[in-house]
C-alpha cells in the first residue's frame, strides 16, 4: 500500500484528471490511498498528518530534500511495503511533519504548487512501479 497525505483538494480540473489517470495506472501494481487534509496553517496540517501516519516509512516532499533518479526512486518503493508520502499545502510542510519523516525527498530544486507536486509524485510512483515490472513506460 502506498499512501499520500496531502493538503487540500485538487482545484484544477485538468490536473485532477491527470492525477486520476496515474492513480488508476498505479492500482494495476499497488494499492494506493490518497488522503486529502484540510488546508490550514502548516503547524496544524503537520499535526493532522502525523495523526494519520501508519507504520511504514514516511517521505516528506520538500524543495530542499534529497533528489534521486527514477531508478533509485523505484528501488526506494521496492524496499518498503507501505511508504507514506507527505505533501504540504500552499505554505509548505510544517516543521513537525518534516521532523517526523524518515526522509526529506525533493522532486526538483524548483518550487511547485502542492497540486503540481501531487501530479509529479504520482507520475514518479507509476514510473517507479513500471521500472520494477519491466514495463516500457520508462526508457533509459
Amino acid at each position: 500500500m502506498i499512501r499520500i497525505l496531502t493538503v487540500g483538494k485538487l482545484k484544477d480540473r485538468h490536473l485532477a484528471e491527470l492525477c486520476a489517470d496515474f492513480a488508476k495506472r498505479i492500482k494495476r501494481w499497488s494499492s494506493l490511498e490518497i488522503v486529502e487534509l484540510k488546508d490550514q496553517d502548516p503547524d496544524r496540517e503537520a499535526t493532522a498528518m502525523i495523526a494519520k501516519l501508519g507504520t511504514g516509512p514516511v517521505h516528506a516532499l520538500d524543495e530542499r530534500g534529497a533528489s534521486m533518479t527514477s531508478r533509485k526512486f523505484s528501488a526506494l518503493l521496492a524496499s518498503h511495503g507501505s511508504p507514506t508520502f507527505l505533501i504540504g499545502g500552499p505554505d509548505g510542510l510544517g516543521d513537525a511533519a518534516k521532523q517526523r519523516a524518515d526522509r526529506l525527498l525533493g522532486l526538483s530544486p524548483l518550487t511547485f504548487t502542492h497540486e503540481t507536486a501531487r501530479y509529479l509524485l504520482l507520475e514518479q510512483i507509476y514510473r517507479g512501479l513500471a521500472i520494477q515490472h519491466h514495463h516500457p513506460y520508462h526508457r533509459d
